[in-house]
């Protein structure tokens, strides 16, 4: 496991009260991803798992991974409250190695975390006709938070030629985030079906 991006992240959740309160999950949930019931989803990097609990409530059972063992215990904290703790199977799991079986899920989400690698490494573990959805931060002369790693930053329509082949595009939108965000940041979202 990548030892110092998990003392950084486990650093975060214990140190900052704001990343301990419940937030709205990405809107590409209640669009696209309606009643899951008996399927199951992959949130990737799921931190406190807002998305995670939502797809719970949509009948999903959901598989939420996160390098951060605090992420996962407010996930834990927040799905009892949510009532949906048993449709959630959180696990502490190394990304940058992370390769899960062929076909596995219905729905694979990856929110406020970019791993272009891991977006390809999964792929395969999507279903025929899954969902794949994506949303993220954007390069942007306008972003707020300079100091953010072009590295993990997208390019516009980035998201479309990553998921060009072997995928029909739903939706695809760049916005500027949500209000509660500390920084004003470009983003951008796609939400992709497996043919």
């Amino acid at each position: 496991m990548a030892k110092r991006d998990q003392e950084k992240w486990d650093r975060k959740y214990l140190e900052n009260p704001r990343l301990r309160e419940q937030r709205p999950p990405v809107r590409w949930i209640g669009s696209h991803a309606g009643d899951g019931t008996g399927r199951i989803a992959l949130d990737l990097a799921c931190g406190t798992g807002r998305n995670a609990i939502a797809l719970a409530r949509n009948g999903w059972r959901v598989e939420a991974v996160d390098l951060s063992a605090p992420a996962l215990q407010i996930l834990t904290e927040h799905a009892e409250e949510a009532g949906v703790r048993e449709a959630i199977d959180t696990r502490l799991i190394d990304l940058e190695t992370f390769d899960p079986d062929e076909k596995r899920y219905d729905l694979i989400l990856m929110a406020n975390y970019l791993d272009r690698e891991l977006i390809r490494r999964t792929i395969p573990a999507l279903a025929d006709g899954g969902l794949y959805i994506v949303e993220t931060y954007m390069r942007h002369p306008e972003n707020e938070k300079r100091d953010a790693n072009p590295d993990y930053l997208l390019s516009p329509q980035e998201l479309k030629r990553i998921f060009a082949e072997g995928f029909e595009i739903l939706d695809y939108q760049e916005f500027w985030n949500e209000n509660h965000a500390l920084h004003r940041m470009r983003k951008a979202a796609i939400v992709g079906r497996k043919s």
